[in-house]
Order: structure tokens, then C-alpha cells, then sequence
């Protein structure tokens, strides 16, 4: 009994010495990417994410860096969203969200900006607030459902394009980049980005893997086909991208309490009283399942939050790996840590990773091939 006694004395010992641990990360993997900034009072972390995300391919694929339109992609997407809500007679999704595949669609029909050609901002204004703009364009497409002159009227779409023109401002058809004239597919076509190389891998019970299946979250308006592996295929695909130089674009849940942009780490806690203290140091973490992982997201403790960019590892004091990623809401030091990058541990990208996008050739041989791509 005594050396029984003597055993948890010293376990408990240790487990307060190693919770008393403040996180030391070193950088492993550090990939190329462009300066963080904030989306303001928007919505649209997934054309923010994504458009760092093909920032940092169009650094892998041509050398440049080149800060991309955020604003030109939510502008041209605003209108199919509106198209989608209204010819469905209010039986879908109307709001600021959507999915890395949005900012591929429009990329393909409308092509890509710099944001020195469109900032989706007036002269006067300096940060992003569509609080206004998202108000008046819900109560229109309301409006357009509930059809109170019995006939719906082809003025609506017009109607539509004129507020977001004076919010966001017209579509550019040409305009000049370092001296040279073009249109938004000519300078796609110079950023060597082809949107159909991307695809988006899940991971869920409820479908069969290897297998492409519309995932039914809120965002998905658009109604996005994805590829379903195990869970841990789903972070191999992760893990293989960032070894061989490609970013990974990513799908998360950050409303857990153990997520925090102020304290610059997303963590699964083994026990929950320590949800809190594991923001600032060293616990231990659950082991995500595949089971677990489905149940959270059934019961809806899992849901589809933010848009987010991984660059990157680094690993702590105890050689734990985490990731790196890139937020889009700014570097002020009192809100973000890390310079504006949070590091997701790797119990938290099992279970909190709703989706990743990379291009084709970062997937494992033996994945790819699974997915017949």
C-alpha cells in the first residue's frame, strides 16, 4: 500500500512539474508565405485563406510573390450565392461563408486580381466592414423569395450587381501590374495557378473512402464534392504536402475553448479541467479516433467555423509536432500571438480539421492513386 501510495504521490508530481512547462517551439518546416493581414469585420476567411493559400502556391510555381484580390473573389461569388438562394426559393445557405472550392470557382470563371487592381475598399476606409453590406443583401434576396409583386422581375440580379459595385466597387477588365496591361485571365494565366489541380480531402465514417461525396455543412452552398479517406490517410496527406514544399489549405472548427488566437495554440486537453491552463503550457492530449472524431461532429460539438492557411511545423520542448497556421485576423500582438499564426496540435488537427485542399501532386503516390487522380 505504501509503495502503491509512493507511486502516485510521484505520478502526480510529475504531472504537476510537466503541466508547469510554458511551451518552447522550434520550427521544423517553415514554407513560404505571405505577410498576414486582417479580414476585418467580414465573414470571408475562406477567400482570406485561400487566397494566401494560391499566394503561396504562385510563389512555388513561379518565384513571385504576389498579393491576390481577396475582395474581387467575394465579389464575383456574391452573385451565385444570391442565385443559388433565390432559384431555390430560400431553401438554401445566404450568408458571408463558403469553402476553399468557392475561391476556385471563381477563379476558373472570373480569373484572379492583384489587390493593387481591386481592394473591395472606397478611398475613405482603410479596414474591411461588411456589417452593412451583408444586412441590405440578405433583406434583398428575402425580399426576392418572398416575391410580394407575385411575379418576380428580371431586375433583381441587376439590382443585386449595383450594391455590391457601390460596396466593393465594379469588376475591373483590365488594369496594369508592373507596367504591363491585362485582363483577370491573362493574369491568371502568368500566376501558373490551374484550379482544377486542387482537391480537397476529408475524412468521415459516414461515407465510403475513397470516394468523392458532398459533405452537407452550412458553407457548402455550392454544394463541393470532396474525397473521403481514413483519418489518418487524411493526415498523411497534410504531413507528405508540407514535407515536399506544398502548403495545405484548411477547413477547421475554432470555437472550442482551446483554441485561442491570443495565446497562439489549438489543443486537445486529456482532461478537460485543464482546457484553459494548456493555452499556456504543456498537458497531455487525447488520442483522436476516427469514432471519436465522427461522434464530435454528429453531435455537433465538431462544426465548419474558419478558413485557415497551414504553412508549416514546429515541435515543443517534448518533441510533440504541431502546425503551423496562418490566421487572417491580423498581427496585433494583445489578440494574436505568433505574429497573426496559431500551432494546432496534432489531437487537435485530428479531430478539428473539417477539410484540406492541396494541389494534386502533394498527395502520397499510394493516396492518389486510391482516388484515382
Amino acid at each position: 500500500m505504501r509503495t502503491l501510495f509512493i507511486f502516485f504521490g510521484s505520478f502526480l508530481i510529475a504531472m504537476t512539474s510537466f503541466a508547469q512547462e510554458i511551451y518552447r517551439f522550434t520550427p521544423q518546416i517553415n514554407l513560404e508565405a505571405t505577410p498576414v493581414i486582417s479580414q476585418g469585420r467580414t465573414g470571408t476567411c475562406w477567400s482570406f485563406s485561400t487566397s494566401s493559400f494560391l499566394e503561396s502556391e504562385i510563389i512555388r510555381l513561379t518565384g513571385k510573390e504576389i498579393d491576390l484580390s481577396e475582395m474581387y473573389t467575394v465579389r464575383n461569388t456574391y452573385p451565385k450565392k444570391a442565385e443559388n438562394f433565390v432559384m431555390r426559393q430560400g431553401k438554401a445557405q445566404f450568408s458571408e461563408g463558403g469553402l476553399a472550392h468557392d475561391v476556385m470557382n471563381s477563379v476558373r470563371e472570373f480569373g484572379l486580381v492583384p489587390n493593387s487592381a481591386y481592394t473591395g475598399l472606397d478611398v475613405s476606409e482603410e479596414n474591411h466592414n461588411h456589417a452593412e453590406l451583408v444586412a441590405i443583401l440578405e433583406a434583398m434576396v428575402k425580399t426576392y423569395v418572398d416575391n410580394p409583386g407575385r411575379k418576380l422581375s428580371k431586375k433583381w440580379r441587376p439590382a443585386l450587381n449595383a450594391v455590391l459595385d457601390a460596396y466593393l466597387g465594379s469588376n475591373p477588365k483590365n488594369f496594369t501590374f508592373e507596367g504591363k496591361q491585362y485582363t483577370p485571365q491573362s493574369f491568371l494565366a502568368i500566376t501558373k495557378i490551374v484550379p482544377d489541380d486542387y482537391v480537397t480531402v476529408t475524412s468521415f465514417s459516414h461515407a465510403p473512402y475513397y470516394q468523392s461525396f458532398i459533405l452537407n455543412i452550412p458553407d457548402n452552398w455550392s454544394y463541393g464534392s470532396m474525397y473521403n479517406v481514413p483519418l489518418d490517410e487524411m493526415m498523411l496527406v497534410i504531413d507528405t504536402a508540407l514535407e515536399n514544399g506544398f502548403t495545405v489549405e484548411l477547413d477547421c472548427d475554432v470555437s472550442e475553448a482551446t483554441f485561442s488566437s491570443k495565446d497562439g495554440v489549438a489543443v486537445v486537453p486529456a482532461v478537460s479541467e485543464n482546457n484553459i491552463k494548456a493555452l499556456q503550457g504543456l498537458y497531455p492530449e487525447m488520442k483522436i479516433e476516427q469514432q471519436y472524431r465522427q461522434e464530435e461532429f454528429e453531435n455537433f460539438t465538431t462544426t465548419d467555423d474558419h478558413l485557415m492557411h497551414v504553412t508549416g511545423t514546429v515541435i515543443d520542448q517534448n518533441g510533440n509536432k504541431y502546425y503551423t497556421v496562418k490566421n487572417s485576423w491580423g498581427t496585433d500582438e494583445k489578440r494574436n500571438a505568433n505574429g497573426g499564426y496559431v500551432y494546432f496540435s496534432e489531437a487537435y488537427m485530428r479531430l478539428k480539421a473539417i477539410s484540406v485542399m492541396v494541389h494534386k501532386d502533394a498527395l502520397p503516390k499510394t493516396t492518389a492513386s486510391k482516388l484515382n487522380i
